[in-house]
């Protein structure tokens, strides 16, 4: 009798576990997190689902925020996170690593993890997936040492390779005092020297001089002001008229939604037949929910920001007209900024003599992509060849061809 009663003792408990497990799996496919919601949100126990606790989501918000600037730690988001009144479940205190466990969890773009899986949940977002995004890249970057430098870099340090063995060019400081008693510092740029298969014989070049040289490629690409008013009004007339591409983007985008639903569909029919394993089956969902994610965002951000195309765009043109004054001042790190925004790593010096790197496409000219800067200074090129209109704008107009990718400003200058 003993043994019969545990026997049911230990089907009930089997059927209870099973059950519970089968509920568990059933929220699941319904978008419903099975567990503890994370900081920020709440459980809402009538409707049994999650919702956004307003005062802490603002907070996760502005840590997310706070980090992705890259002058704040770990410690100093949690710093943070406790100073906001934002603690753990328990009422401790939040830590280094549960700051991380936050920044790193896709629940607050929608999306949430559960059985080695991520999911794609009903639960309101409260940070954008772009901002997401910023954050790893953040985790990744800072998840590295990093390497004090012994001396104090020059300005133009990490910006111009040698021509003739490729490394990069340093700068060293030289002091000459003479018999009156006077003291000179002077610094020079030269080759580092140290590529093992070539011998370099490129001289050093002073501070002065290479300021001269790379103020003189800075005005060769900056905009004049009738250009600048000339592009600003084609601008205004594009974007007048450039509803009707935002609607076709956006209609190309839910195409690509509807296409990898199809995709999840299918991978899932291929896993239950037993086609593909589990791990593979994990790895391309969890690719196919991000990608359907990032589509989202923009559609929404499409809806809510229609034409955000021409802010960036005057933004751009007011920064290529301060070029001239930028180039004229005296200030050395404003000048590597602005020289790493329109060259990137294509300047090289040769014969004493600091130049751009031949052969070099225009779409990798610069950091960004860069075709605005090289097609500006292609049109200061042509521009005795041709009239001021085809020398500014084809006949596409100013809106971007990429209008997914709004922080491209592809100007189409040609």
């Amino acid at each position: 009798m003993l043994n019969m009663a545990f026997g049911q003792s230990k089907y009930y408990v089997d059927s209870l576990s099973e059950n519970t497990k089968r509920g568990l799996r059933q929220k699941v496919r319904m978008g419903i997190f099975p567990s503890q919601a994370p900081v920020g949100y709440l459980n809402d126990s009538r409707t049994k689902t999650i919702v956004v606790e307003k005062r802490k989501s603002k907070i996760v918000r502005l840590a997310f925020e706070r980090y992705v600037k890259g002058n704040q730690r770990l410690e100093d988001i949690a710093n943070f996170l406790a100073k906001s009144g934002v603690t753990t479940r328990t009422g401790k205190r939040i830590s280094k690593t549960k700051a991380s466990f936050i920044l790193s969890n896709p629940f607050y773009i929608g999306l949430f993890k559960y059985g080695g899986e991520i999911h794609e949940g009903k639960h309101e977002p409260i940070i954008s997936k772009k901002l997401f995004d910023e954050a790893q890249e953040m985790l990744r970057k800072r998840g590295q040492p990093e390497r004090k430098p012994q001396n104090e870099p020059q300005p133009f340090c990490g910006l111009i390779s040698c021509a003739s063995c490729g490394m990069m060019i340093t700068a060293e400081n030289k002091t000459k005092r003479q018999k009156n008693g006077n003291v000179h510092h002077y610094v020079y740029y030269r080759c580092t020297k140290k590529s093992k298969t070539t011998k370099c014989a490129e001289l050093s070049l002073r501070s002065e001089k290479l300021d001269e040289q790379l103020s003189s490629l800075i005005k060769k690409v900056s905009l004049p002001k009738d250009w600048a008013e000339e592009l600003n009004r084609m601008a205004l007339d594009d974007h007048k008229n450039s509803a009707q591409s935002l609607t076709a983007c956006v209609e190309e985008k839910k195409v690509e939604i509807f296409s990898l639903s199809k995709k999840l569909e299918r991978l899932l029919t291929g896993y239950l037949d037993q086609v593909i394993d589990e791990q593979d089956y994990r790895s391309e969902k969890s690719k196919l929910l991000l990608s359907k994610k990032s589509l989202e965002e923009e559609i929404s951000t499409f809806s809510h920001k229609q034409n955000d195309w021409l802010a960036p765009f005057q933004s751009w043109i007011k920064d290529a007209q301060s070029l001239d004054k930028i180039a004229s001042d005296n200030n050395l790190c404003e000048k590597k900024v602005v020289a790493k925004e329109i060259f990137g790593s294509h300047l090289l010096l040769a014969e004493r003599k600091v130049r751009v790197a031949e052969g070099d496409a225009p779409n990798s000219f610069g950091k960004m992509g860069g075709n605005q800067w090289a097609a500006l200074c292609a049109a200061h090129n042509s521009v005795s060849e041709k009239p001021l209109s085809s020398v500014l704008v084809d006949h596409k107009g100013l809106e971007p061809l990429t209008s997914s990718m709004p922080w491209k400003r592809s100007s189409q200058l040609s």
